[in-house]
């Protein structure tokens, strides 16, 4: 049970829907409020589909990469690091995503980096590989932190009206930096395992 809370908290930080608020909005922008509402629940779902396809076969890509699990612990918590810094110190560039004006987009970047990104999926490898008896746990702890993040997703204009964008700023860095005690940990438990070989 107490996997599973963690799990949940470290897979809704690590998808970081108040930090992508604003890009989600700013992409969809020039959609009808309908139309918005429905190519946000396509992206979520193939965002979903696509972390739950890593959670199970998560043991079988490791194998196939002949790849450990210290080393996915250990890549993991730098990206996650990295991803964690970038949430404390935003950069104001601007991206525009490649989108032409009036694109729908599709799949990138919504679903994936946004949602679906390479630190979520090397996470679910990881929990999938570390507790392999657990995996309708882990599935629960996906869902729950989907279902929150959607809901403040399709909630942006609720959440932008009553936070602003400063408090929106000061949530995601109070996340950020929870995020690098998570990912130091994964660092150091990935370290440790590899010593004891």
């Amino acid at each position: 049970m107490t996997e599973m809370i963690s799990a949940t908290v470290l897979l809704f930080l690590i998808m970081d829907p108040l930090g992508n608020l604003t890009i989600f909005m700013s992409v969809l922008k020039h959609l009808e409020p309908r139309r918005r509402r429905v190519v946000l629940i396509r992206e979520l779902l193939i965002a979903l589909l696509l972390m739950l396809i890593f959670l199970f076969a998560g043991e079988k890509i490791l194998a196939f990469l002949n790849l450990r699990t210290e080393t996915v612990s250990i890549s993991g918590g730098i990206i996650l690091f990295v991803i964690a810094i970038k949430m404390i110190f935003p950069s104001h560039d601007g991206n525009s995503y490649g989108l032409s004006a009036g694109e729908e987009p599709f799949l990138v970047p919504l679903a994936i980096p946004l949602v679906a990104g390479p630190s979520i999926l090397a996470a679910l490898m990881l929990l999938s590989h570390q507790y392999p008896n657990f995996l309708p746990y882990l599935v629960i702890a996906l869902l729950i932190a989907w279902v929150i993040s959607a809901a403040i997703l399709l909630m942006s204009n609720l959440f932008l009206r009553l936070l602003g964008r400063k408090g929106i700023s000061a949530l995601e860095r109070l996340m950020g930096l929870i995020l690098v005690m998570l990912s130091t940990q994964m660092f150091l438990d990935g370290v440790r395992t590899y010593m004891k070989l």
